[in-house]
């Protein structure tokens, strides 16, 4: 047994230190102190969208902001991008010695996290902002995860794109997403600023991603606080109740009448939950 555990911690620090040897695949930036909390972003946004939690939880937790290598001011790293950046997690915990700590993560981030506790239980809890098991199942009809390629179409037009023309698209995705103009300008900005690459292979590793079965794998306590926009309370229970319907428990809260960026549209609905899932 002891030589099975050996061989399993050597592997991975191999693959940790294979996925630093390629540059870091985030930077992490620590607040405050007490019971860790990693924060995951959604995708193409910086550690900043956490900035008001983080002004909150600080008094009470060592928080560790992340911002995943290619967006904001972190190189980009080879692809495939998210694998690299759940290995990168994992070497993290283990050299800061983080005992278990809460995983709270929007969107891609909610994902990440997802993927990280069907794989070890750890974790104290998952907090889970607006996030899917499977993201490509939503968009995509007939979806299955091998369809999802580096060498698409939609994924040559957009590298393809010129500066002006990547702005006008990221300006009609964001304006969806919240409901405030200075916001969606916000998310518009971190979009643009996003290495290009990045942007398109990382989102085909988002969609890539399929957790729906391995949810039966996660023990550790899940709280979910979803949008309801733009479908609507009655499809925003439906889509849940079937993506997750693999999780044995969970606790799910609806934000009625928030956009994707829950944290933007209702901050004191956002941040009451929050408190009461870190608390319970």
């Amino acid at each position: 047994m002891k030589t099975i555990k050996k061989l399993l911690f050597g592997l991975l620090i191999f693959s940790a230190l294979s996925t630093t040897a390629q540059g870091k695949p985030f930077k992490v930036k620590v607040i405050g102190d007490g019971d860790p909390i990693l924060l995951f972003p959604g995708f193409a946004c910086t550690g900043d969208v956490w900035e008001a939690t983080v002004e909150t939880l600080s008094k009470e937790y060592e928080c560790h902001v992340f911002t995943f290598a290619g967006f904001g001011d972190v190189p980009a790293i080879e692809k495939p991008w998210l694998p690299k950046i759940n290995e990168g997690v994992v070497e993290y915990i283990i050299e800061n010695e983080l005992k278990n700590p809460f995983l709270l993560g929007h969107s891609l981030g909610g994902a990440l996290a997802l993927w990280l506790a069907t794989e070890s239980n750890i974790f104290k809890e998952l907090i889970i902002v607006d996030a899917l098991p499977s993201t490509g199942a939503l968009m995509i009809p007939s979806y299955k995860s091998e369809y999802m390629v580096y060498d698409s179409p939609y994924n040559k037009q957009v590298l393809a794109m010129n500066a002006n023309d990547f702005e006008t698209m990221a300006a009609q995705m964001t304006s969806g997403m919240t409901k405030e103009k200075s916001n969606q300008e916000k998310i518009k900005d971190w979009m643009i600023q996003a290495d290009r690459e990045t942007y398109v292979y990382g989102y085909t590793d988002l969609l890539k991603l399929d957790l729906r079965e391995d949810l039966a794998k996660i023990q550790t306590p899940v709280t979910i606080l979803a949008a309801t926009e733009p479908y609507g309370l009655d499809m925003a229970k439906s889509t849940y109740d079937l993506q997750y319907k693999a999780l044995e428990e969970y606790t799910i809260e609806f934000a009625n009448g928030s956009s994707h960026f829950i944290m933007f549209d209702q901050p004191q609905w956002f941040m009451e939950n929050l408190k009461n899932a870190l608390n319970d």
